[in-house]
């Protein structure tokens, strides 16, 4: 893929600082500290490392990545390395997606208090698809399957969801067989909705009432006990929406698919479309009217403001594993659904010649590995590159 002509660190550069001024009273200690890894990524600010191709002798020098989960360019290496390690636990059987969605009402309240609505999103959703599961009237199995939050819509404003990628199919009670779905769907998404509703208004309940919630602004009014339990009384109401997309082809699709969903965090650069008098154009597809591409333009600020609205609390995991892929009981469990199933781990070919551990990208000049040989600070950087143009201007 093409290197992105406009990044979300270019937009950081020219409008971040303004941004800063203008909003510092709301801004956490989390959003500036992403601002300013972003700011900085692959700059001369984080050191480097000088390279040489071990073929040609050609030399460069590359800029460290910040390392930062929330930066658009950083977040490759860790994907791959993580689906190398999912590959080995694919399932020989169809996998199914679904989508566990908070209404909108509660998004005032997830922004204030997003370690806990959070962890009550992972908790209630896959607490609904066990118990939904384990049902003699549906599956009567014990599931396994992983789950992604995420807390963005197309256009960027504050949707937090839950991806859940799960084998089509489950281990029985005495995990002595493999049960297949007697559904198309897997399970009933309207049965999912009432009781994923049921057990998330009883956790937001019980984390009210032990005092763990906090109302600023505008959401004073909702603090009482008397306004709390209106509020939940109209969540409860609601149709809440869980969405069961239709089945992968099999376990060789499904590698690619995770890696759209795992590792990203708000908007890729490859969408953003320009940076002019202040202004950025982006694009988002329309999934109302078909999936249709749309071109969307907002103020350098209204961006970066919703864009860090998707910076999550420190430690925060936003991948987690239940049923027999927890991490608890993988290891034992897993095995005997591969061997109930009859395979074992999936291997995919190599896309190319492996290149060597220390290799740090293909050289531009004859494609040879380009290695490794010295580590870098800020200070020396800025004299390596003097000594590189002095060499090349002599070359």
């Amino acid at each position: 893929m093409n290197r992105p002509t406009l990044e979300v660190a270019d937009i950081i550069r020219q409008h971040g600082k303004d941004f800063i001024e203008s909003n510092r009273s709301w801004l956490s200690w989390q959003q500036l500290k992403a601002l300013r890894a972003i700011e900085r990524c692959r700059t001369a600010a984080l050191g480097g490392h000088l390279d040489r191709c071990s073929r040609c002798g050609h030399r460069a020098i590359s800029y460290n990545s910040c390392r930062n989960r929330h930066c658009p360019k950083c977040l490759t290496n860790a994907r791959d390395r993580w689906l190398a390690d999912r590959q080995k636990e694919l399932l020989n059987v169809g996998y199914f997606h679904v989508v566990f969605t908070l209404p909108h009402e509660l998004s005032g309240l997830a922004l204030h208090n997003p370690k806990i609505v959070y962890q009550l999103l992972f908790q209630t959703s896959a607490e609904t698809l066990l118990e939904i599961a384990a049902d003699a009237k549906h599956l009567q199995a014990q599931l396994g399957f992983l789950s992604v939050l995420h807390t963005w819509g197309q256009r960027l404003d504050h949707h937090p969801h839950v991806h859940c990628v799960i084998p089509a199919g489950g281990l029985s009670a005495d995990g002595l067989r493999w049960i297949h779905p007697r559904y198309a769907f897997f399970l009933p998404v309207k049965v999912l909705s009432r009781v994923f509703r049921g057990k998330f208004v009883a956790a937001l309940k019980r984390v009210f009432r032990a005092g763990k919630l906090v109302f600023p602004g505008r959401l004073q009014a909702s603090a009482s006990e008397r306004a709390f339990a209106g509020f939940l009384w109209a969540l409860l109401r609601k149709d809440w929406v869980v969405y069961a997309k239709p089945p992968f082809g099999g376990p060789e699709h499904v590698l690619h698919y995770l890696a759209r969903y795992t590792h990203r965090v708000a908007i890729s650069n490859h969408r953003l479309l320009g940076l002019e008098d202040g202004q950025v154009a982006f694009r988002w597809k329309d999934y109302a009217h078909g999936g249709k591409k749309r071109k969307m333009t907002v103020s350098a600020h209204e961006f970066l403001r919703r864009f860090l609205l998707h910076v999550l609390p420190k430690g925060f995991v936003r991948i987690r594993f239940f049923g027999f892929l927890a991490n608890r009981r993988r290891g034992k469990q897993l095995a005997q659904c591969q061997r109930l199933l009859a395979t074992g781990p999936k291997t995919r070919p190599s896309a190319g010649q492996a290149q060597p551990r220390d290799c740090a990208w293909p050289c531009p000049l004859c494609g040879g590995p380009m290695m490794v040989v010295e580590r870098l600070t800020a200070e020396q950087v800025a004299v390596q590159s003097v000594g590189l143009r002095s060499f090349d201007d002599t070359s």
